[in-house]
């Protein structure tokens, strides 16, 4: 009966079938218990945060990273395009440097957020996770971080647009899109934008860890890693 219910509950997409083959090996018969599969995906996701959570902090780090770089919201692309078809891509790109410059900016202030929320997992939440899709432990840390790095990268990002005199740029970019003949004037909160948009690269940066490290066992640098991943293949 408890079989059954661990089948229902660890992962609904399933079948049973399938998943008492795991659950069979997990914590009972194999040397594993559940205090070790928490540790090593403790140790799975600071390896995902150290590798590639710091790169974003980098000059450049979003801006020439095509997975994460921040691009115009929808109704600014086509301030974007006008601005290029008459002349002012300089204008245009200058815009787009400081939207990712904010970015990197703020991703300093994730790191700490990040050790307190792995070092939070459960063994039950281990258990579910290790079960779970490709980017399940990244989906717990969004679950468990996203709040609170929002409003942590907010002011940063907001801050960073004062220092580089974004808030004029964007203005002036604006005001001469604004001017033009038929168009329909926009005006939009670039801050609140950049920071989601920051929040999503540093989660798909994390997913890509995780990925590598669930799919490949090359990249599985650590006994611990070796031996917890084993058990989801």
């Amino acid at each position: 009966m408890k079989r059954i219910l661990l089948c229902v509950l660890v992962f609904q997409l399933v079948g049973c079938a399938e998943l008492q083959q795991v659950v069979n090996q997990l914590p009972q018969g194999t040397g594993i218990g559940n205090a070790e599969i928490a540790q090593g995906l403790r140790e799975a996701l600071n390896m995902g945060i150290e590798k590639q959570v710091n790169k974003l902090a980098l000059e450049n780090g979003f801006f020439k990273n095509e997975l994460v770089k921040i691009l115009l919201p929808q109704e600014l692309q086509k301030v974007d395009k006008t601005l290029r078809d008459i002349g002012l891509s300089s204008l245009a790109d200058e815009g787009l440097r400081i939207l990712n410059r904010a970015a990197e900016d703020a991703i300093g202030e994730a790191t700490p957020i990040f050790v307190d929320a792995v070092k939070g997992i459960t063994f039950n939440d281990a258990r579910q996770i290790l079960l779970g899709a490709d980017n399940a432990a990244t989906q717990y840390l969004e679950r468990t971080t996203q709040t609170q790095l929002y409003n942590k990268f907010n002011p940063i990002i907001q801050n960073s647009f004062q220092k580089v005199g974004a808030d004029k740029i964007w203005t002036n970019i604006i005001t001469k899109y604004n001017s033009l003949p038929l168009t329909n004037d926009v005006n939009p909160d670039l801050t609140d934008y950049t920071t989601n948009e920051a929040l999503k690269g540093v989660y798909t940066m994390i997913a890509l860890e995780e990925k590598e490290i669930r799919t490949k066992v090359s990249s599985r640098t650590t006994d611990l890693l070796k031996k917890v991943f084993a058990l989801q293949d």
